[in-house]
């Protein structure tokens, strides 16, 4: 099974940018459709963004054109990218791995549909 670590995480100011990478081992993440998730503090984790395993890709509304989520297979790596950063995107983010996602409609974004998540890397903007 695949296990996942993310990094790339730290404190910016509104309107920066930050990549986070999820470095994948233990599997190719080519067999995964592969997410990235984020929690604030007192909050529920919420769906940020999706690729499956043809890398077709998925947003969330509140980052659709800021963010941006790629995959290097060669090194096994999942990225997000960041930018236009808002002080609402502070939080813990999470990469999370599984198969047979469906891009379409918003099973992405339920937890139970995933099978392998990192340990988190933080975000925080500041205003």
């Amino acid at each position: 099974q695949v296990q996942l670590v993310e990094s790339g995480g730290g404190s910016v100011q509104t309107g920066g940018s930050l990549r986070l990478s999820c470095a994948a081992s233990g599997d190719s993440i080519s067999w995964y459709d592969m997410g990235w998730f984020r929690q604030a503090e007192g909050k529920e984790r919420e769906g940020v963004a999706f690729i499956d395993s043809d890398a077709t890709t998925s947003y969330s509304d509140i980052v659709k054109g800021r963010f941006t989520i790629s995959k290097d297979t060669a090194k096994n790596t999942l990225y997000l990218q960041m930018s236009s950063l808002k002080p609402e995107d502070t939080g813990m983010y999470y990469c999370a791995a599984g198969r047979g996602v469906s891009v379409y409609g918003c099973s992405w974004r339920v937890l139970s549909t995933w099978n392998v998540w990192g340990q988190g890397t933080q975000v925080t903007v500041s205003s």
